[in-house]
């Protein structure tokens, strides 16, 4: 490839950066977006192989690759683009600015790294690994050498589907005649040495011999001859770590030698298995969800949801809480953090044209290299608060740090923009959209001046913004906004590109909010299809959005078709997720409303009782998902006259409500109203009355007089009324709901 300088017009080679046995990587500028690039060009295929066999071997290589840029991980690198040229097969990967681990290693003279540095890459890469089984695909070659710990700590892997791209093309993990194997020995688990049958725990077994060797400065088999290599890992039980290196903790000398054993049977059962093994010795660690990249604290899997979910406002469909390039669309769980900006990438490259370009406006000098390292460090720092759900914590550190990134590299420079960006995302996730909005105005045009308009990172920042604008209720402008970033990212990205699927996602919902509900179920409609098409049916992209098409089907009252939908999608996350995923949950749940809808209630009624089970198994009782089942049944309980278990079964949720979330949260009024409507069908209307005030006062109280829900609530006080046979009042009460719905009409309130 060294006279090939430029490929397919687009990739201008600049760097050799590495070679291994399949071919190169180059450091590269793709022109047609502005932005550098890593670009990993395999060997060529040479004439010896037949032409029909060449056919079948790009096919395999554009199906390996497409898999690879479907993955959305924060730990894992992105695959931009794929092709060939001149016969050498290319992948085109983000431009990562760190270290791998092998690197690390030689720069710590092969000395063991600090085990809070060892916990920390084993959380990472678990998350990340726990993420991709999901998704049935398997690494196959996990070594140092393949995983990158960039500048601010964030750890991820590299290089998915090269390894059975390289059998594809004649590399082979199996023993050749002489006994040798080709590839890595060192971090081979012993079902690919003796060919045998290679799923997701055989990465598991790589990953362990990756941490022993971090944690000892050398691999678990570390000797010079590669068939002794292999035969220790077949037959020869490791060293304990803790004889090497007394100081590690036993619980973790105890999971590495159990991602190490022979058997796969007897290792974790998949890599969510073994990071709660791992921070069941580190209790202060977070634990990373691999499905969604959600966090989650050790122990019961509800803790940090728990925490999050109550400081969070009404619960709005899917769409709404996925509206963010800063995360996967990852179904209906909290929001996740978003991963690290693309634009600390460019750090390297903006610092060191420093000199030649004369510095920044408002600096006079270069900051101390120490300064800076310490300004990334507190920028780690708030991206570990996020991870925890700490988000006043996260939103002050990045604060800070955008303060003194201003005055030492200046308003413009992207580490700035980068903490300005987290700054945004922790506001709105904190509820203070009206600053978040003006956090992520400022970064988007602070990246469009620096990086130009349709850059990736400008785009992002510009997509947040249209996000928050929509939190705001103002869904003109958040319609405008996606729809000028759509048509750039097809524009440079093309209409299958992730991120492009994403977008169009978020501009789904934002038409079903301006009531466009036609033109939003064919939208998303169309996403579900591209996905499927791009990324597989099984997806949780994919299924993220045929669960928002049987929400825009319910919308339009199209109930059986929307039921059909939830089924659906309820099954495939079942297979994917497994059936007690919140995710899953979530989608029988929304078919259970469609079966209340369609007057089906028995059968709803059953489906609620299963799913109280299974979200109190999973999620735990109290979990406001588990009392909006439990919501769900009371409410059919209702329908079909059991009306002394329904009152009983909306007491207790209320109660538990009132505990949880509080007693003015719209969640625990739903509930009160639901006694309320329990009362009035028992005859007991003195005691309704009582109950409907109480919700009205309240939703007056939190949402103002005028707003529908108050304006409702006023309405079942009136109703009650009439039954007691109190005319002249419910009267008078309709008489001032009628005034205030049309002193909110004039006014043009929606």
């Amino acid at each position: 490839m060294a006279e090939t300088r430029l490929i397919q017009g687009r990739y201008q080679l600049l760097e050799l950066i590495g070679r291994g046995g399949m071919g190169e990587v180059w450091r590269a500028r793709d022109e047609s977006l502005g932005r550098h690039v890593a670009v990993k060009c395999l060997k060529p295929m040479g004439p010896r192989h037949e032409q029909s066999y060449l056919r079948v071997l790009r096919e395999r290589f554009r199906r390996e690759a497409r898999v690879a840029a479907s993955l959305q991980h924060r730990g894992i690198t992105v695959v931009h683009d794929f092709g060939e040229s001149d016969g050498v097969l290319y992948l085109v990967m983000e431009l990562l600015d760190g270290r791998n681990l092998s690197q690390l290693l030689e720069d710590n003279k092969h000395h063991p790294l600090p085990v809070p540095d060892v916990v920390d890459i084993a959380e990472q890469v678990g998350a990340a690994l726990a993420y991709t089984h999901r998704q049935g695909i398997v690494h196959r070659d996990l070594k140092p050498a393949n995983i990158v710990r960039l500048a601010d700590g964030t750890v991820k892997i590299c290089d998915f589907g090269i390894a059975r791209l390289a059998h594809d093309i004649g590399f082979s993990t199996r023993l050749t005649g002489t006994g040798i194997a080709m590839g890595t020995p060192h971090y081979m688990s012993p079902e690919q040495i003796g060919a045998g049958n290679v799923d997701h725990r055989s990465d598991l077994y790589s990953l362990g011999c990756v941490l022993y060797e971090l944690a000892t400065g050398a691999p678990p088999f570390d000797m010079d001859d590669a068939w002794a290599v292999l035969v220790g890992h077949r037959d020869t039980p490791p060293q304990p770590p803790r004889e090497l290196r007394p100081e590690l903790p036993e619980p973790f000398e105890r999971v590495v030698l159990d991602l190490l054993a022979k058997d796969p049977a007897g290792r974790p059962e998949d890599a969510a298995d073994f990071l709660r093994r791992v921070l069941a010795g580190h209790p202060e660690r977070p634990y990373r969800d691999g499905t969604s990249g959600h966090l989650m604290l050790p122990g019961p899997r509800t803790a940090l949801r728990d925490r999050t979910r109550q400081n969070e406002p009404p619960r709005l469909p899917g769409w709404a809480r996925h509206m963010t390039t800063g995360s996967k669309a990852a179904g209906t769980g909290p929001l996740q953090p978003p991963p690290p900006d693309p634009a600390d990438q460019l750090t390297g490259a903006w610092t060191r044209s420093w000199t030649t370009q004369g510095g920044i406006a408002g600096t006079e000098h270069p900051p101390p290299p120490a300064r800076l390292t310490e300004l990334a460090g507190r920028h780690s720092e708030g991206l570990r608060f996020a991870r925890l759900g700490r988000w006043s914590e996260a939103g002050e550190v990045h604060r800070g740090v955008v303060a003194e990134r201003e005055r030492a590299l200046g308003p413009d420079h992207p580490d700035t923009l980068a903490s300005r960006y987290e700054l945004a995302f922790a506001l709105s996730r904190l509820g203070r959209t009206d600053e978040a909005m003006r956090e992520f105005a400022r970064t988007a045009a602070g990246r469009e001046r620096a990086l130009g308009a349709d850059h990736p990172d400008t785009l992002a920042a510009r997509q947040e913004t249209a996000y928050v604008l929509g939190q705001l209720g103002r869904h003109f402008e958040a319609h405008q906004v996606y729809a000028a970033v759509l048509a750039a990212r097809e524009r440079t990205m093309g209409p299958d590109d992730p991120d492009t699927l994403r977008c169009r996602h978020n501009l789904a919902f934002n038409l079903s909010r301006l009531g466009r509900l036609e033109d939003s179920y064919r939208m998303a409609h169309e996403v579900a299809e591209a996905r499927a098409r791009v990324l597989g049916p099984d997806h949780p992209d994919t299924l993220v959005t045929r669960y928002e098409v049987g929400y825009a089907l319910g919308q339009l009252n199209r109930w059986s078709e929307a039921l059909r939908t939830y089924r659906e999608v309820a099954e495939a996350r079942a297979r994917v997720l497994g059936p007690l995923e919140p995710d899953t949950l979530a989608a029988r749940y929304e078919a259970g409303i469609c079966l209340g809808r369609l007057g089906r209630s028995a059968e709803a009624l059953e489906l609620y009782r299963g799913l109280v089970e299974d979200r109190t198994r999973a999620q735990g009782p109290a979990h406001p998902d588990t009392l909006r089942a439990r919501h769900g049944l009371g409410v059919n309980l209702g329908r079909l006259g059991r009306w002394e278990e329904a009152l009983a079964e909306a007491r207790d949720v209320c109660a538990i409500r009132t505990r949880v979330l509080g007693a003015d949260h719209p969640d625990t009024l739903v509930s009160r109203r639901e006694v309320a409507v329990g009362l009035g069908w028992l005859g007991r209307w003195t005691d309704a009355l009582a109950v409907y005030r109480e919700v009205a006062q309240a939703r007056q109280r939190v949402l103002g007089a005028d707003h529908p829900d108050a304006l409702a609530s006023r309405n079942d006080e009136a109703h009650c009324l009439e039954q007691l046979g109190r005319s002249a009042e419910a009267v008078e009460l309709y008489r001032q709901v009628a005034a205030l719905r049309q002193t909110r009409a004039t006014r043009g309130a929606p």
